[in-house]
């Protein structure tokens, strides 16, 4: 089974602009990774959710983005596996991560 993984906005505080995308590409991958061996809980087929609030989480000051992007990618998938009635089908609205 393959993962397909659309983040449309990832919303973050504290971090240089200049390492934006190094940030966000390295959740959308360690999140497909995450996903594609850990799986949703059993959740088969499409998934849609419009929106996952991570909570908050420390960064060790001066981490590499590669490294701000896993963790991120870790507190994103521990939310998305505890949440109990995620929206899932084509009234889900899309959405971003």
């Amino acid at each position: 089974m393959g993962v397909e993984l659309h983040i449309e906005e990832l919303v973050l505080h504290g971090f240089e602009a200049r390492d934006r995308r190094r940030i966000a590409g390295e959740v959308e991958r360690e999140l497909t990774r995450l996903i594609g061996e850990g799986g949703l809980r059993g959740l088969g087929g499409s998934l849609a959710i419009e929106r996952v609030n991570a909570g908050e989480f420390k960064v060790r000051a001066g981490a590499k983005p590669h490294a701000a992007g896993t963790q991120i990618a870790h507190s994103i998938y521990r939310s998305l596996r505890q949440a109990r009635t995620p929206r899932v089908g084509p009234g889900a609205g899309g959405g971003g991560l």
